[in-house]
């Protein structure tokens, strides 16, 4: 049976800021998102990242978009794409403590080679968040491929593609396809939808916040954001998707409860992370 998420289980696991920290105490994100299509996919899932407490965040991007991207967050740091040369990315790679891969990437071929190789050369040791296009690509590899300290987070859509299961079987077995996709992988999934479903392989958890305010575009870019920010904070795997999911979909709940679940817009959750944040934090 599912363990639910609760309030003070997350509240006892959330990740807590030391008096004297710097940007450079917390650990360094690179995020590989965004295209021409879907500027606002790289957007999301980095300026989420950094409202839930990153401390240096750099977006890997196609180098046409970054003025786009920069103008809506300053914050962020760029590493240009000119072709989507994996060149570009090889250094930094290297050097990030945690990769979040997929938003808005788009399956063209030169991205497939990109993912593939950011996937066969990182150290096991880097953790990395898997979603969208990432997992798309990654059910098309033939060859065996360890995500160990790696979180995946697919629809059920993107869960079938990755097994090759029928979608509806997914759907009617949540919990099994999660833990068969966790050991397969040897990682944490996520299969999002309502009351998220978060395993190990083994332990399996359901998550009790969010609502259908939810179901937009955008969504699952800001959830990307929520939880590699929250692994750049010192949480597990599993305590980054059990908090990145609970957290995002209280700021869902939240922001529906001011703009009406048809209203609330996937930016419109970022802004009420710190809200949602406060509510872990504060005793009713």
């Amino acid at each position: 049976m599912a363990k639910l998420i609760s309030k003070n289980y997350v509240y006892e696991i959330f990740p807590e800021r030391p008096i004297d920290a710097n940007k450079g105490t917390f650990e360094r994100i690179l995020n590989i998102a965004g295209s021409k299509r879907y500027i606002g996919a790289a957007y999301l899932s980095s300026i989420s990242a950094l409202k839930v407490g990153a401390g240096f965040l750099m977006l890997a991007t196609p180098s046409e978009i970054v003025p786009s991207v920069a103008i809506m967050s300053p914050e962020v740091t760029f590493l240009p794409l000119y072709n989507s040369e994996y060149e570009e990315l090889e250094a930094e790679v290297k050097i990030a403590k945690i990769i979040s891969m997929g938003c808005g990437l788009t399956t063209e071929s030169k991205v497939k080679e990109l993912v593939f190789n950011v996937l066969k050369k990182r150290d096991e040791n880097q953790k990395i968040v898997l979603d969208a296009d990432g997992i798309n690509i990654l059910s098309e590899i033939e060859c065996e491929i360890s995500l160990k300290n790696g979180i995946i987070t697919p629809h059920p859509k993107e869960l079938s593609r990755l097994l090759h299961v029928d979608m509806n079987e997914i759907l009617d077995n949540r919990e099994k396809y999660a833990r068969i996709a966790s050991k397969k992988y040897d990682c944490i999934t996520v299969l999002k939808g309502h009351n998220s479903i978060i395993t190990d392989g083994e332990e399996i958890y359901e998550n009790t916040t969010g609502n259908d305010a939810l179901a937009k575009s955008g969504s699952g870019d800001v959830l990307t954001g929520i939880i590699s920010g929250l692994l750049s904070q010192g949480l597990s795997t599993l305590e980054a998707a059990q908090t990145g999911v609970y957290l995002h979909g209280l700021a869902g709940n939240l922001a529906s409860e001011d703009l009406t679940k048809y209203s609330v817009l996937a930016s419109d959750t970022i802004d009420y992370l710190p809200f949602a944040i406060n509510n872990i934090l504060t005793d009713d």
